[in-house]
């Protein structure tokens, strides 16, 4: 449903676009795995957040190499220093992003915070996170009033309704979860 993912919104309202790898070649060049819809596409947004603080990346230029994008960052002109980056999350804030054109695709960061209601309106908590270990994204509703979590798959039949604008998404949990894993009371 969605071309991002929740590990991918950060502080602020950020949106997760890629993450630096591996050093490629002796010149400083980077792998980079994007996020994006083109891998290409992540080039074009400016100076790039990171998850360490004071440091900005800008791509000064990228192209595809099987499944990630070989990239020139400036003021990075050898291996050593493309070493140091190795692991660092690459941010774009939310606002500099379109907004989707397809009613079905959402931003998970969009997602975070809307409240989680059953199909009569009764409210059973707030998405506080959008998870997904390789099967399909999962939206986590936390309850407020006692804490707990409750975990529901983010497919059309299970969350028919997502309304970014009024703050609140549907959910009709499944029927045949094994006891105690039914819906909330």
């Amino acid at each position: 449903m969605t071309d991002s993912r929740q590990d991918m919104a950060g502080p602020g309202n950020r949106i997760l676009m890629g993450k630096i790898g591996a050093a490629h070649g002796i010149k400083g060049e980077v792998r980079i795995v994007t996020y994006t819809g083109e891998p290409e596409a992540i080039a074009n947004y400016g100076p790039l957040e990171t998850d360490r603080p004071g440091l900005l990346v800008t791509i000064e230029s990228a192209r595809l190499n099987k499944n990630v994008l070989i990239a020139r960052l400036k003021g990075v002109s050898d291996r050593n220093e493309a070493e140091k980056l190795n692991g660092v999350s690459l941010f774009v804030g939310r606002e500099r992003l379109p907004d989707p054109e397809d009613e079905d695709d959402f931003y998970h960061a969009d997602l975070i915070g809307l409240d989680a209601r059953l199909d009569n309106g009764v409210s059973i908590g707030e998405v506080s996170a959008i998870l997904n270990f390789g099967a399909g994204d999962i939206l986590e509703v936390r309850d407020p009033r006692t804490g707990d979590t409750f975990l529901y798959p983010f497919t059309k039949k299970v969350v028919p309704t997502v309304r970014i604008a009024d703050g609140y998404l549907v959910i009709a949990p499944p029927l045949d979860a094994p006891p105690g894993e039914e819906e909330p009371d």
